[in-house]
C-alpha cells in the first residue's frame, strides 16, 4: 500500500472525503445545518475542496441520502447508489443527476478512474423511512486503490463480516443521532471495535456520532453524543493495540502515511 497517497477527512456523521490514487470520493453527504428534527451541534458546516469524482450512498435513509446535499454536488458527478435509489434521485433532482447514477447490489463493483468501488453487505434497514414504500438494500463499500478502505455505511455486526478483510482503513460507525440504537442494525463503540477486529483493519476512523442531535434533546443522555469516539479509541487501544485509531473532530484529516 502506498499509504502516503491516502487521506480521509471526516465532516461529521457518515460524511467522509476520501482521496486515494488521486481519486476523490465523498460518502453519504450530509452537508447542511439541519435535517428534519436534527441539527448540527458540533463541527463546521462542510466545505468541500472541490467536486468529488464520485459520491457513495450507502442506503436510502434521509441522513445518508440527503437530497439537499446532493443538490450541492455537480450533476455530472458519478453517484454510486443501492439498487432502487435512482428513481428517488430522478424524481427529486431530475435526469441530469439520475443519468449519472450507478446502482450496485452487494458483490457488484464499478471503476472510478484508478479506484475500484465494490458494494458489500450491511446489516441495516434499507427503506427510505416508515412513510415510504421505497426500499433498497443497505450497503457498505470496499474502495480499492493505493489502500483498501472499508466504508461500513450503517450496520450492525453480521456473519461474514470477516470475509471483507483484511483492510488498510475502516471507516466504522460507533454511535447515532439519538438516545437509542437498535443493536442489530447499529454499532456502538464496543461493536465498532469488534467490527474492526473482524475485518482485520490496520487503521480505523470512528464516524457516525457526535454531529447531529435532535432539537431540544441536548440534555438527554449527552454521553451518547460526546463519548462514542473516545470510548471506541479506548477499546481498540486495549483490545487491538496493533490498530492505529485516528480520532478526528469534524473537519479534521487523517493521513494514512503519517506515523
Amino acid at each position: 500500500m502506498d499509504s502516503a497517497a491516502v487521506t480521509a477527512t471526516w465532516w461529521g456523521h457518515a460524511t467522509v472525503w476520501l482521496e486515494d490514487s488521486g481519486v476523490r470520493l465523498l460518502t453519504d453527504p450530509l452537508l447542511g445545518e439541519r435535517l428534519a428534527h436534527l441539527r448540527r451541534v458540533r463541527g463546521p458546516r462542510p466545505v468541500l475542496p472541490g467536486p468529488p469524482d464520485a459520491v457513495l450512498v450507502s442506503h436510502l435513509h434521509a441522513d445518508h441520502l440527503d437530497i439537499p446535499s446532493l443538490r450541492r454536488i455537480p450533476p455530472d458527478t458519478v453517484f454510486v447508489v443501492p439498487r432502487g435509489a435512482t428513481g428517488l434521485i430522478h424524481r427529486r433532482l431530475g435526469g441530469h443527476y439520475s443519468g449519472n447514477c450507478v446502482e450496485l447490489a452487494a458483490g457488484e463493483e464499478t471503476k472510478i478512474k484508478d479506484v475500484t468501488v465494490r458494494a458489500v453487505p450491511a446489516a441495516h434497514d434499507g427503506g427510505r423511512g416508515p412513510w415510504s414504500r421505497l426500499r433498497g438494500d443497505a450497503l457498505g463499500f470496499l474502495i480499492e486503490g493505493s489502500a483498501r478502505t472499508w466504508f461500513a455505511g450503517d450496520t450492525g455486526l453480521f456473519d461474514g463480516m470477516s470475509l471483507l478483510g483484511p483492510v488498510d482503513l475502516a471507516l466504522v460507525p460507533v454511535g447515532g443521532w439519538g438516545p437509542s440504537l437498535h443493536p442489530s442494525q447499529h454499532l456502538d463503540p464496543a461493536g465498532g471495535a469488534e467490527a474492526v477486529r473482524r475485518v482485520g483493519a490496520s487503521a480505523a476512523i470512528p464516524i457516525h456520532y457526535g454531529t447531529f442531535w435532535p432539537v431540544g434533546m441536548g440534555r438527554v443522555r449527552p454521553h451518547m453524543f460526546h463519548s462514542p469516539g473516545t470510548e471506541f479509541a479506548r477499546l481498540t487501544g486495549e483490545r487491538l493495540p496493533e490498530v492505529r485509531t485516528h480520532l478526528l473532530a469534524p473537519g479534521e484529516t487523517a493521513d494514512l502515511g503519517a506515523s
